[in-house]
């Protein structure tokens, strides 16, 4: 099994958490004797796993980063990231999905997935293409959701739309210039919220294949949200409407 690298505090025990076995060693910083650090060596103790006490130079050679926390782990990889059509047929009830049309910074990524999480969406799809990984920074960031939410990554995005079309999953783009606000968008069914890039919004054609565009009410002096908040924003207006009819 191909392993990765997480780290950061949420991260590891989240995957300490749900999925133990597949953690294969944890490196700590050995200066850390603060109550956090204890119960994450308490749970990894638990689960008979490996724990390599070193200092926290070699923490930030191992990952890249000085934001580590103290703690990274050695980890194979998690299944949640599967075949979207197995995925779908194991939804009960409506899917909730979030596609992400160019997200390249790994930071946004993390905070979408963590969001998605937070809304009960189902899955986070987005191209292989033109479109970040799900790295180590990613998992940090959404603090355990990449461990929870399936981030499904698709070699064509167009025809991944026009199959979930297929499937009666109604696709609802995010655009500021679109005529219809969020607030006047029906997500009580199946439904795709689509976000595009920061900069350049949408790819044409992703636009094009979405059924409805909505827009996000922008009351103060900024012109757009970022795409994390915008994501929380719409996928929680979601949620709030099938709670309404639930």
């Amino acid at each position: 099994m191909k392993s990765k690298m997480i780290f950061g505090f949420h991260a590891v025990t989240s995957r300490l958490r749900h999925e133990a076995s597949s953690v294969e060693e944890i490196y700590v910083d050995a200066s850390r004797k603060d109550g956090r650090m204890m119960d994450l060596l308490s749970a990894a103790k638990s689960a008979n796993v490996r724990i390599i006490a070193v200092d926290d130079e070699r923490l930030s050679n191992i990952v890249g980063t000085r934001r580590h926390q103290g703690v990274v782990a050695k980890a194979g990889e998690l299944s949640l990231a599967r075949n979207l059509d197995e995925l779908l047929d194991a939804i009960e009830g409506p899917p909730l999905l979030l596609i992400l049309d160019g997200i390249t910074d790994p930071h946004n990524l993390g905070a979408c997935l963590r969001v998605a999480d937070g809304a009960g969406a189902h899955a986070v799809i987005a191209p292989k293409d033109r479109a970040v990984g799900l790295n180590a920074t990613a998992a940090k960031v959404a603090s355990g959701a990449a461990e929870n939410v399936p981030y499904i990554t698709v070699t064509n995005l167009a025809r991944t739309l026009r199959e979930l079309k297929e499937r009666e999953i109604w696709l609802i783009g995010t655009t500021d210039d679109a005529e219809k606000n969020l607030y006047q968008a029906d997500f009580s069914g199946p439904a795709a919220i689509v976000m595009g890039s920061e900069g350049e919004g949408m790819r044409r054609l992703t636009r094009e294949t979405c059924d409805m565009l909505v827009s996000i009410p922008m009351f103060g002096s900024v012109e757009s949200l970022n795409v994390s908040v915008a994501s929380g924003v719409t996928l929680f207006e979601a949620r709030r409407q099938r709670m309404g009819k639930a």
